[in-house]
């Protein structure tokens, strides 16, 4: 039995070319809310899809010298490739190519038409092609420029048809105001109203006879309908609105949520609902404009060719740490920076050191403790009811913040779960307890927290990380679907004593990060030559291979490292980095730099003087740029 359905939608993109990382960030946050829509027992239907048609089209098409549907059916096999590279879980496709669409958007129009909501006239304003937007000269000031993209715009005379929008502007005033949580975030809500509806609204041209790439209006041959008549459309004819069988818009309509770029907060706030008034159909629960993720030099796009391929990435650093980096860095409703230093922080901090690191150290604990199975007797002790206690509260704000969609936050909360867990281990030194045989039921129960722990945290990872919960199951001995359900979650004592773990090869491997981001930025810049592709490869599978061998060393190994005595003569903070200090430290006669990690528990003027050890033996590396000759033990 389900708790209800759910409707959750993306935009449905343009395809004037290959989608970027910015396109997947929404798609992946509505994939992750549908996921966790279905795992809380919800009927979910989570639609995306492709507006294909307009001027714009048409001129590409036309510079290719092929029809404008050969045109969009290559670059929309492509956006359906990419989502199944990133496992989006959608329930349909939508195309506004797609025959049942085109018959449901002219049954609209002429419904518009036959009851005075649509009216011919004539239309002369500012058009900006690639955003297939009309402005007045108010709206473009002084320098005649798109105010969304900042390119110049053509003045444009042509027989249109028109849709009343003014007509309800005091019905969605009226609507808004009494229901808040319609437009999300609240900054959003404020823009429309301020900025749009109580500046007044001018009827909407929805119609164009300089081009012929659109649904034709049925009753009047020059004319094909204008986009936003054709694309916002898409959210109901998805679900068979004005066919033979509405049993799915029945079911579903309205949305529950629509996810949008905050550029197109606009038409699904104020176009939208009005043509759903008109409609006399309900408006959606709610319409949420996420920011932009940005680049230095500003908006991703596609015109400017400053976008990140998300093929590229996930190639390279695997699904699950692109759509944690994107879920994860930045909120949802704020711009977020893309970069690839952050990208590659993300994955060693939270993913390789955090996640990764507890994984791989518990299953080896279990498996040389307790030869791969936790046994029946345990004893409790110190830490236990903290770990307990901090788990148990993660579940109920993962729901709270899931259903704010704030993704974001969700995660910050689940690797609060995974830190204590972490500091669990520092705090009963299972090490320790493994020498004294009398302690075996008091280490048993230990690597019991660790496992329950890491079986919850997995369990509610699954939204946002779509192929690593699997693989975490496997690595402890979990065959019980029961262990996996999400209700499970929110009691202790579901991991079965008697799994037997299985150690596996490093879910996360950790990235040095200074030779990264020089293969990076070729990788993206697309200056990377197949021959240094094929030398990366090779690396990278060294550095996979070197992960997966076991971090075990022999006394010979230790003897090879040597131990120095240094004073620390300077210290400063390294700019930038919250972590990091640079040291020169005096050892013997000679002056050395170190750069070390250890700015959150050292003021860089209390180590001046001091006397600290120094791994003198080690190869010099760049850190930051910086050269560190040794590291420092404290």
């Amino acid at each position: 039995m389900t708790k209800g359905t759910f409707y959750i939608t993306t935009p449905i993109y343009y395809p004037s070319d290959k989608l970027h990382i910015g396109h997947s960030y929404t798609t992946v946050a509505a994939d992750a809310m549908a996921r966790y829509k279905r795992l809380k027992g919800y009927d979910v239907m989570f639609l995306t899809g492709t507006d294909e048609h307009g001027q714009k089209i048409q001129r590409i098409a036309n510079e290719k010298g092929v029809t404008p549907q050969e045109y969009v059916d290559h670059i929309v096999s492509g956006i359906k490739e990419l989502w199944k590279l990133m496992k989006i879980s959608n329930d349909k496709f939508i195309r506004t190519t797609d025959d049942y669409h085109v018959k449901a958007v002219q049954k609209i129009f002429k419904k518009l038409y036959d009851q005075g909501d649509i009216y011919k006239s004539e239309y002369e304003g500012w058009y900006c092609t690639p955003c297939e937007s009309f402005w007045t000269e108010t709206q473009l000031g002084d320098d005649k420029k798109c105010p969304d993209c900042g390119r110049p715009v053509e003045l444009k005379k042509e027989e249109s048809y028109f849709f009343r929008l003014s007509k309800y502007r005091d019905d969605l005033i009226r609507y808004i105001e009494e229901h808040p949580e319609f437009i999300q975030p609240e900054s959003r809500r404020n823009e429309m109203m301020n900025n749009f509806l109580k500046k007044g609204l001018e009827d909407l041209c929805v119609s164009r006879t300089t081009f012929d790439w659109g649904i034709p209006v049925e009753f009047d041959k020059g004319h094909v309908v204008y986009v936003w008549i054709d694309a916002l459309s898409n959210y109901i004819t998805a679900l068979g609105y004005l066919s033979e069988d509405e049993s799915l818009f029945e079911k579903f309509w309205p949305a529950d949520v629509h996810l949008v770029g905050k550029e197109i907060v606009r038409f699904h706030t104020i176009i939208w609902p009005a043509m759903l008034m008109a409609l006399d159909l309900p408006i959606p629960k709610q319409v949420f404009g996420h920011g932009w993720l940005v680049l230095s030099g500003g908006k991703m796009s596609k015109s400017k060719g400053n976008v990140v391929d998300p093929v590229v990435l996930v190639n390279k650093y695997g699904l699950d740490a692109i759509r944690y980096f994107l879920l994860r860095e930045m909120p949802f409703g704020a711009d977020g920076l893309f970069s690839n230093e952050a990208l590659i922080g993300r994955i060693n901090a939270d993913l390789a050191n955090d996640l990764g690191n507890l994984v791989s150290r518990t299953v080896a604990m279990i498996d040389k403790y307790f030869d791969g199975a936790i046994p029946e007797e345990r004893t409790g002790g110190d830490f236990d009811k903290e770990l307990i206690d901090t788990v148990l509260a993660v579940p109920p704000k993962v729901d709270e913040k899931m259903e704010q969609l704030e993704f974001s936050l969700a995660l910050t909360e689940i690797w609060k779960a995974i830190a204590k867990t972490n500091k669990y281990i520092d705090e009963t030194t299972p090490w320790l307890l493994a020498k004294d045989e009398k302690q075996k039921p008091r280490l048993a129960q230990v690597m019991y927290n660790l496992a329950e722990s890491i079986r919850i945290v997995s369990i509610l990872i699954q939204p946002f990380l779509v192929e690593t919960p699997p693989l975490i199951w496997e690595q402890l001995g979990i065959k019980d679907p029961k262990e996996t359900e999400w209700d499970s979650v929110y009691r202790w004592g579901g991991y079965k004593i008697g799994n037997k773990v299985q150690k596996g090869k490093v879910i996360f491997p950790r990235i040095d990060l200074d030779q990264e981001l020089k293969k990076l930025d070729n990788l993206l810049s697309g200056k990377a030559s197949s021959e240094q592709k094929k030398e990366e490869k090779k690396e990278d599978k060294k550095a996979e291979q070197k992960q997966e061998e076991p971090d075990i060393i022999t006394i010979d190994d230790f003897a090879k490292i040597d131990f120095r005595t240094v004073t620390v003569l300077e210290a400063e903070r390294v700019e930038g980095a919250e972590k990091l200090l640079k040291l020169k430290v005096r050892m013997g006669d000679e002056i050395r730099q170190v750069v070390s990690g250890i700015a959150k528990y050292y003021e860089p003027e209390e180590l001046i003087g001091k006397n600290m050890i120094l791994v003198a033996n080690l190869k010099p590396v760049k850190i930051r740029g910086i050269e560190s000759q040794g590291m420092i033990l404290a």
